[in-house]
């Protein structure tokens, strides 16, 4: 049997973040491909974090700067190695490259760090985003951890492209993965136009895109109010820290809530999902929920990025206060134009975001990779190179650091 050993950056949360959930998706993909797999982590459990091993996943605590994980690694012997995020392959990578060096080694990057990263700094200069502004440290660590890996899995097709054609990476190190859901997952009862009502948005709070969207919303919704004054807004959050809960404010209809018990539910009910974002990466699992419950979503051209391949959103984009705001109106209170945009969703998940079909694609090119992986390295020249220079000082940081830590417990 073939094992796969995850090394999770966290413990995946599903109902509190999208990336908690993608990781469980590809988790139950190698299951059910009959794959033996082994979850860890240096990260310590949640409240709120999923019983893996209900789920049938082994799972093994790790340390950073720990020789004790050669010796779990070199047991183990993996088939391949799924680092999550780039931050999990730069602490492992050299030591799964030493122990077991014939393993596939995976990276799920979830978004581009780097991309977020820049169009951040971006927003608090004031200043728009440019793609020089990816020439940054964390851009170069990120980007030098994809070549190190064999494959790397990519959520947006806008970040595909942006990795081939700015960064020049080899199409042969990515492949395009976004959610993978069920295509038979529909509303057991679709919600009609005239069963809804209000606005919502969902996301952890404690991520900066979601918390900087909140603080916009805050500044517009009054203009949504004076076209609407009867609707509300609900804003859903994991992790709602208190500077969130101090904006609450009924009489105003906009209301800070924690996290939802029942996202499909709270989508279903709410006739708009109004999400604008200044800055991110990746696809937003909110609007993956939007869609499967056909609620219409506003936001950002940064919002809807990555998400479509080509198709038509299923809402309205706008980038500037007022198109927000009007968008947010005309789709609320026009019947017939709501129902047109609803009905954009599901051909969007069956097209796009079909689990079959994506996980079809993700074994095929795991079993050609699995197949030729001594010429597939032999091909990615930068890739070793990188493996040679830049884990060797990883490595002699993190060997200076254990030894360091052992002779503190000494004393």
């Amino acid at each position: 049997m073939r094992t796969l050993l995850v090394i999770g950056y966290v413990w995946p949360e599903p109902n509190s973040s999208a990336a908690g959930s993608h990781m469980l998706s590809l988790i139950k993909h190698f299951r059910n491909n009959n794959w033996r797999v082994v979850f860890s982590t240096p990260s310590q459990p949640t409240e709120f974090n999923t019983d893996l091993e209900s789920e049938g996943i082994e799972c093994q605590s790790i340390e950073i700067n720990d020789s004790g994980f050669d010796v779990f690694v070199k047991q183990l012997n993996p088939t391949a190695v799924l680092f999550d995020r780039f931050m999990m392959e730069e602490q492992f990578g050299w030591r799964v490259a030493e122990s077991c060096p014939n393993a596939l080694r995976i990276l799920d990057t979830e978004d581009l760090q780097c991309l977020r990263g820049a169009r951040h700094e971006a927003v608090k200069q004031n200043k728009p985003f440019s793609l020089d502004d990816l020439n940054s440290d964390l851009a170069r660590r990120e980007i030098a951890s994809i070549f190190r890996c064999d494959l790397s899995l990519i959520i947006s097709s806008y970040e595909m492209e942006l990795l081939e054609q700015h960064f020049n990476l080899d199409p042969s190190l990515l492949i395009h993965l976004p959610f993978m859901l069920d295509p038979n997952s529909k509303p057991k009862k679709e919600v009609t136009y005239s069963e809804r009502s209000h606005f919502v948005t969902i996301g952890n709070l404690r991520h900066a895109p979601n918390w900087d969207s909140v603080l916009w919303l805050q500044k517009i919704w009054p203009m949504i109010r004076k076209e609407l004054p009867h609707v509300e807004l609900h804003v859903y959050g994991a992790y709602t820290p208190p500077k969130a809960t101090a904006l609450n404010n009924p009489k105003a209809g906009f209301f800070i809530k924690d996290r939802a018990e029942s996202v499909d539910q709270i989508m279903a009910e709410a006739r708009v999902c109004l999400s604008p974002l200044r800055f991110g990466a990746g696809i937003k699992g909110k609007f993956i929920d939007a869609m499967l419950m056909k609620t219409p979503i506003v936001t950002t051209k940064i919002g809807a990025e990555g998400m479509t391949s080509g198709m038509l959103w299923p809402g309205i984009v706008a980038n500037s206060d007022q198109g927000i705001v009007d968008a947010a109106v005309k789709l609320y209170s026009n019947k017939s134009f709501w129902q047109e945009k609803s009905g954009l969703s599901q051909p969007l998940l069956n097209e796009v975001y079909n689990g079959k079909d994506l996980s079809e694609k993700l074994t095929c090119r795991i079993n050609l990779l699995l197949e030729m992986l001594d010429r597939h390295r032999i091909n990615n020249f930068i890739g070793s190179m990188l493996n040679h220079h830049s884990l060797r000082s990883t490595k002699f940081m993190s060997k200076w650091i254990e030894e360091k830590n052992a002779r503190l417990l000494d004393k």
